[in-house]
């Protein structure tokens, strides 16, 4: 008795951009350059944006650090103008100065690492 079994279909083959560019490794997993980081290393025009955005966004942070600093300082003068003991001068400028100052400073390096770490999860997806 002779059985009859029906053709076997080929075997299925998942394409990913790992697989398509030679690198190793089952499908599913990252290749070995991400698209964003060959963009960059490759100095594309997309590559381009990428940097640049990453740049616009610490420079806004910058400019909003500096536009703070600076209505702290440009204000000083006019909380000084004001008619008050000297011992409430100097308290403003020795001790109430420098927590806004650590503040503003602390909000940036924040700000900075925040958008690193953005970049880099962009890129490296």
């Amino acid at each position: 008795m002779s059985e009859h079994h029906p053709p076997r279909r080929p075997r299925r083959e998942t394409v990913t951009y790992s697989s398509a560019h030679g690198a190793p490794g089952p499908a599913g997993r990252r290749p070995a350059h991400p698209p964003a980081r060959s963009e960059i290393d490759e100095q594309t025009t997309l590559g381009h944006t990428y940097v640049r955005s990453l740049m616009r966004s610490q420079l806004r942070a910058a400019l909003t650090a500096l536009g703070a600093l600076a209505l702290l300082v440009g204000s000083l003068p006019l909380v000084l103008a004001l008619p008050a003991p000297e011992a409430l001068v100097w308290l403003a400028l020795g001790v109430g100065v420098y927590p806004v100052v650590w503040g503003i400073a602390h909000w940036y390096v924040r700000r900075a690492e925040r958008n690193e770490r953005d970049f880099t999860g962009l890129v490296e997806r």
